[in-house]
């Protein structure tokens, strides 16, 4: 096939001879796109497409999602079981057997001498809701540990406690539909065009129907800003600021929908009185948006007949995430756009499945959304397992942030991380590598040998890739769809959910429950614990056969439906008792570490779009890496000829807990006392990075932090480069 001028460069598609196409659905970001991978004869994997007939992406896909295939026999991958007595010592290969035994014994020592709270457990949002489910079930009904998180508290904790405080439960209560039914769109910290592209086009494709206003909050001018009607660029941290003066001015001039505050929320006294110290004026002082845009935008959101608000990154990694989260539902309550078309209080996920871990895993309490402090709850899991419920902690143990820090204290002697890499995502990687040296034992489980948290593991297991194995994700509308097995997993990996089941059986308790061999099993005891009148949470109609016939299902979807539920909360009630939302009265209290005399930049971090998290898989891509391959900054060009830097020179950024080499990228898209980062390479961003914590959430504050940049030796900067990106 020919493309272009028919006498000038034309392009010519390559003939992959693929005889079959199996349907699976993407592994990347929480867009939740069908795709179908192509099988040559041979059965090797060798093209991607979309599948047209699919809701969500209706056929696209972006360039990560085109060249999934390449996953497969991508470098790196784990091939057997690797372990070491002691750090920094060769690795030798065992059996699997071999080492789930030496694993169990490591784990039942540890907790013997010191508690079982001392083995802590960090998973992932990239495998399958099943081996959630499972992981779960070993954790809390069989090694007993509380010291459980997954490292989506470093992504979306901030919008699962957000939701949590207004309306009682987490679950985005919106869909991508909306944007066919809204009159304003108002993106707060979210860069659509590069995380998460599909998305922006569902968006775009609304626009071309009908137009409607955009506003795009964020403190550099990234794609979204440049699309949208308005930007706002907010000085970092102070989103909740905005929000309250939004609410401000949307109460003193009468724009509020008080039919719908009376009926459906508590707490309308409290939180108007509060917002009252908001004004515009004083307001603009803190968050860099003049009086007069604020009025302009809560007038705008405020009247249209129907208004929704989306976030990612920009207010989750933040000190005052989780307020910016009620925040934003709280806008939402007062103009009555909750539970409508075209009117949601929607976070936009990252990773594949992080609904999956939250919905199923058991980190921050029991499947389905049950919580550890319900006495109800422990009695219903630890029926339906076959523990005793005084097996099961009364609260909730560490999230992720806090689990590392317990290893300098000595608290924690062991840890298991599943498909994470915490030496490249946890903020001031310097002090995480002095801590996980502490450990008496590290079991690192990934799909790739070559991850940097490897090099300071006791054991590392090899775990199948994506479409190796067949499971369910959740997506960031709340819909299940399934990955069916597209071939094999590489050499002698295996599938998570048979490391999880076959460590389960090392241990007394875990001989005598019952622990499914296949997915399709595991998904129908999940079905059955999701029953119940009033959960919220209920996927007890499906199976996976429907799931891949409909093309995904969005929950709840309950036994007799007929199609899953586009929104939560149409009725008003919510998972309350009293069944009403809460508005909450958020005071800004600053705690940001800010540019000063010897740190005078702002570092911002964010995703570029030919890369994922930290580029364990994307790193191994020839297209995705050709486009991004090294570390750079964005600096403003101002602030750059002031300090005599040139575009594409290496220059060293500098931070209270240690230093970078980046390559310099000279842009108006930064203001002049910033700079950005993108945050994928595991050599840069968290080395500078400070991630104070969010008090609600744990997650932490990724985006507040100062800089200074220096000059360095170009030969030397060059070759550190090379050094650090080829481990």
């Amino acid at each position: 096939m020919l493309f272009g001028r028919k006498h000038k460069n034309p392009i010519k598609i390559a003939d992959k001879n693929v005889q079959e196409w199996k349907y699976t659905t993407c592994g990347y970001c929480s867009t939740g796109c069908s795709m179908e991978i192509g099988l040559n004869p041979e059965g090797k994997p060798v093209a991607t497409r979309g599948v047209a007939g699919a809701d969500v992406n209706r056929g696209k896909l972006c360039v990560k999602g085109i060249f999934e295939h390449e996953l497969f026999e991508s470098s790196g991958r784990g091939t057997e079981p690797l372990y070491r007595e002691k750090h920094f010592e060769d690795y030798q290969e065992v059996t699997w057997d071999s080492a789930l035994d030496k694993m169990a014994d490591e784990i039942k020592r540890i907790q013997a001498k010191h508690g079982r709270d001392s083995f802590a457990i960090v998973s992932t949002g990239q495998i399958m809701t099943e081996e959630f489910y499972t992981l779960g079930k070993l954790v809390r009904g069989v090694i007993g540990t509380n010291n459980y998180d997954g490292n989506t508290t470093l992504c979306m904790a901030s919008a699962v406690s957000g939701y949590k405080r207004s309306f009682g439960s987490d679950g985005p209560p919106g869909c991508y539909d909306d944007f066919d039914h809204t009159e304003c769109l108002m993106a707060f910290g979210s860069n659509l065009p590069e995380q998460h592209p599909i998305i922006y086009w569902r968006l775009k494709e609304a626009l071309e129907k009908r137009k409607f206003p955009v506003i795009v909050v964020d403190p550099r001018v990234t794609m979204f800003a440049q699309f949208a009607d308005i930007h706002l660029p907010i000085t970092p941290g102070t989103d909740l600021v905005l929000l309250n003066s939004l609410a401000h001015v949307i109460f003193d001039e009468g724009l509020a929908d008080q039919n719908y505050i009376d009926s459906c929320t508590n707490g309308y006294q409290e939180f108007s009185k509060l917002v009252e110290e908001y004004d515009p004026v004083s307001a603009a002082k803190i968050c860099g948006i003049d009086e007069d845009t604020i009025r302009h935008v809560a007038r705008l959101y405020a009247n249209a007949g129907a208004a929704m608000s989306i976030w990612t990154m920009g207010i989750n990694q933040s000190t005052h995430g989780s307020d910016g989260v009620c925040g934003i539902n709280n806008l939402n309550l007062i103009t009555g756009n909750i539970g409508k078309p075209g009117s949601s209080s929607l976070s936009i996920t990252g990773q594949c499945n992080a609904m999956g871990t939250r919905e199923w895993s058991s980190c921050s309490g029991l499947p389905g959304y049950r919580a550890l402090e319900n006495q109800q709850h422990r009695e219903e899991i630890a029926e339906f397992w076959g523990v005793d419920k005084s097996f099961f902690p009364a609260k909730r143990g560490m999230t992720m942030t806090d689990i590392f820090p317990a290893i300098e204290t000595g608290q924690i002697k062991g840890l298991w991380l599943v498909a994470t890499n915490p030496m490249t995502s946890m903020a001031n990687s310097a002090r995480i590598r002095k801590t996980l040296e502490k450990l008496d034992f590290l079991v690192v489980q990934d799909s790739y040998r070559d991850v940097e948290t490897t090099q300071y593991a006791h054991m590392f297991l090899p775990g199948a890739v994506w479409a190796e194995k067949e499971g369910c994700f959740t997506n960031t509308e709340r819909r299940v769809n399934i990955t069916k097995k597209v071939c094999e997993p590489h050499a002698n990996s295996k599938p998570d959910h048979w490391i999880f089941s076959n460590l389960a059986k090392r241990f007394e308790q875990g001989k005598k429950m019952i622990f499914p061999e296949t997915t399709a099993e595991i998904f129908e005891e999940m079905c059955e614990l999701s029953k119940g009148e009033g959960r919220i949470l209920d996927i007890s109609g499906m199976t996976h056969e429907k799931l891949e016939q409909q093309k995904g299902i969005q929950w709840p979807f309950r036994e007799g439906d007929e199609k899953g539920a586009q929104r939560l909360y149409t009725d008003g009630k919510f998972q309350f008792p009293d069944g009403k939302a809460k508005l909450l009265a958020m005071p800004y209290i600053e705690n940001n570490e800010k540019p000063d005399e010897e740190f005078p930049f702002w570092l911002n971090s964010g995703r570029v779009v030919e890369h994922f998290h930290t580029r364990t898989k994307t790193g191994k891509i020839g297209n995705m890496n050709k486009y991004s391959p090294t570390p750079y900054m964005e600096i403003n060009p101002d602030a750059a000829e002031e300090l005599g830097l040139e575009n594409s020179k290496y220059v060293r950024l500098v931070s209270r807990r240690g230093d970078a080499v980046v390559m310099a990228q000279l842009t108006h898209r930064v203001p002049r006392n910033m700079v950005f980062i993108p945050f994928h390479f595991h050599e840069c961003v968290n080395r500078l990075t400070l991630g104070l914590l969010d008090p609600y959430s744990r997650q932490p504050a990724f985006k507040q932090n100062s800089v200074r940049i220096e000059h360095i030796d170009q030969d030397l900067a060059a070759r550190l480069n090379v050094e650090m990106r080829t481990y």
